[in-house]
């Protein structure tokens, strides 16, 4: 099963965030990813191995965002939190009306 994730809110970050940890970089994008990594995960994403990322991707983000110097990375925090959620929320729709759309085709072939 398949998803188009350019449909979801959020997925530019979470595309962002794949990139760059498959490059190595440790980034807003990248913090994001490895906070979400166990929902993503379950969600059928393959990671890559995060060993570079620091092990509470949460305080790393605050801190990469404060190095920034964003004007309020407090804000800015849960702003991407916000649409990190949003991302996660909307595939896990996806994924639910995918399998029931397969689940309904299963039924419809073994009754014809």
């Amino acid at each position: 099963m398949t998803l188009d994730l350019k449909g979801l809110p959020g997925h530019e970050l979470v595309e962002q965030g794949l990139s760059d940890l498959r490059e190595n970089r440790v980034t807003p994008h990248a913090l994001l990813i490895a906070i979400a990594a166990p929902s993503l995960r379950r969600l059928g994403f393959v990671l890559p191995a995060p060993e570079h990322l620091p092990d509470e991707p949460g305080l790393a983000l605050y801190r990469e965002l404060c190095r920034e110097r964003r004007a309020d990375p407090y804000v800015a925090y849960n702003a991407l939190i916000r649409r990190l959620v949003s991302f996660e929320r909307a595939l896990e729709r996806e994924n639910a009306s995918a399998i029931r759309r397969a689940a309904s085709n299963h039924v419809s072939e073994r009754s014809t």
